[in-house]
């Protein structure tokens, strides 16, 4: 029998720099799936359904969340967000490590159901900076842009949960951080 793999739940406030620190552990880092989360809310510029997202409607999460077909799902942003049951189990019965970029809600759905999961939180250096961030994206509504910072902060204060802090003040720096962090897990 193959050996099982591993869980990684990675979160961390929108802008903070999770995609980018994450492409470039995926760099060095090749026995992995990147889960696709499902998500209600509409795709950015360049995202791909089924790549950055499976892309759904309000009813189609609601029927999936009914059927007990996500690992966790959660409300953020005036969105629906979840992680597919089926496509985790598969990866971690093949031996491959899974990672779930998820938010805090989902993170600790995730970490009741699966206790072994590695959870890392994914800092930026300081709330400024990550207004600097979300205000660069040029991607959001001013409303849009104080909700996420609003919610970056109660997501913050859950930091403190989470198995390891990775601060997000070089990207190369905390992947080397986070690959440490998969080497000893």
């Amino acid at each position: 029998m193959s050996k099982r793999g591993r869980v990684f739940i990675v979160s961390g406030p929108s802008g903070c720099g999770k995609s980018t620190v994450l492409g470039e552990v995926f760099r060095h880092y090749k026995n992995y799936h990147f889960s696709v989360s499902a998500t209600t809310r509409a795709p950015r510029p360049g995202e791909r359904d089924g790549v950055e997202y499976f892309f759904i409607s309000e009813e189609k999460f609601d029927d999936m969340v009914e059927k007990g077909q996500f690992l966790e799902h959660a409300r953020y942003a005036k969105c629906s967000y979840g992680t597919p049951r089926g496509p985790v189990e598969e990866k971690l019965s093949q031996g491959v490590d899974v990672f779930m970029d998820i938010e805090v809600q989902g993170a600790r759905q995730v970490k009741a159901a699966m206790p072994e999961a590695v959870s890392i939180f994914i800092a930026p250096p300081g709330l400024e900076e990550l207004e600097r961030r979300l205000r660069g994206r040029a991607t959001d509504s001013e409303e849009k842009i104080r909700l996420r910072l609003e919610t970056a902060r109660t997501e913050l204060a859950e930091a403190p949960r989470y198995d390891h802090l990775v601060v997000n003040d070089d990207c190369k720096r905390a992947a080397g951080e986070i690959l440490d962090i998969i080497n000893n897990a």
